[in-house]
């Protein structure tokens, strides 16, 4: 069968999306991994539905490129925002529901579209780095110089620990610089360092302001671009109102034949 996909990213987060308001689409694992495969597929870091469900403006099913259904994907849904303008649903404000519960949405300026995060009310310490959930699970690592790592090879060994591996957990190699971070992610279920990982940016952002004061702010950047993360910090491991804010770009539509599996 013959579907219409749209290809948009953020920050270099790419993403397969389609629109299943009439909820027809319904799609296999393998089916999943084929269409995000970039050599024999479409190519993306993970597909996602755009999906009715009433009293929200759209529900958010996303799932990771190994075809599996996955917990929440800030970039994403940055992205499945500004795919649901785009086909025409006009909100000032957003409501919709992922995986991890309720959030709200917004067009930015200059292109850009803030993300409401779930609450954070733990940021454990975990043999000198810290580990704490911000719809997906992370461990950020603070290091001196990010940009001359091996992600994958590091990331991956941490990832596969005996703690992680059965849950499987993202990696963030973090390098601060006054009110700046850089990072770097090792995502689980991508099984490689991404561009951009939203709920790795924010997680990493959370643990710079838990060790530093004064901050509501943080300017991050990744290999694919520039993001900001906002926050109030209600307490010394608690934070609430988290926007994730960046680019979220149209890049392409096609068709694809579906092969049943």
């Amino acid at each position: 069968m013959t579907h219409t996909f749209y290809k948009y990213q953020g920050t270099g987060n790419d993403f397969v999306i389609f629109d299943n308001r009439d909820g027809k689409i319904t799609f296999t694992t393998e089916q999943v991994k084929h269409l995000c495969d970039r050599r024999f597929g479409i190519g993306a870091d993970g597909l996602m539905l755009l999906n009715t469900l009433p009293g929200y403006d759209f529900e958010m099913k996303y799932y990771n490129s190994d075809g599996r259904e996955s917990s929440m994907c800030g970039n994403g849904g940055r992205c499945l925002t500004r795919f649901a303008h785009d086909r025409g649903i006009h909100r000032d404000n957003y409501k919709f529901l992922a995986v991890d519960g309720e959030h709200e949405s917004t067009l930015g300026d200059h292109g850009w579209i803030n993300l409401k995060m779930k609450d954070v009310s733990g940021i454990h310490n975990y043999h000198g780095d810290h580990v704490l959930d911000t719809g997906s699970p992370h461990y950020v690592k603070s290091v001196a110089d990010v940009n001359s790592m091996d992600v994958y090879a590091e990331g991956r060994e941490i990832r596969c620990s005996k703690d992680f591996e059965a849950k499987g957990i993202n990696v963030n190699f973090v390098e601060s610089d006054n009110r700046n971070i850089i990072v770097r992610t090792y995502e689980r279920g991508v099984e490689d360092e991404t561009y951009s990982c939203g709920t790795g940016v924010t997680a990493s952002a959370l643990v710079f302001a838990h060790n530093e004061n004064g901050f509501n702010r943080i300017e991050v950047k990744t290999r694919g671009g520039h993001l900001a993360v906002e926050f109030d910090k209600t307490g010394e491991q608690s934070f609430e109102n988290i926007w994730l804010c960046g680019p979220a770009v149209f890049v392409f539509k096609g068709e694809i034949d579906i092969i049943s599996n």
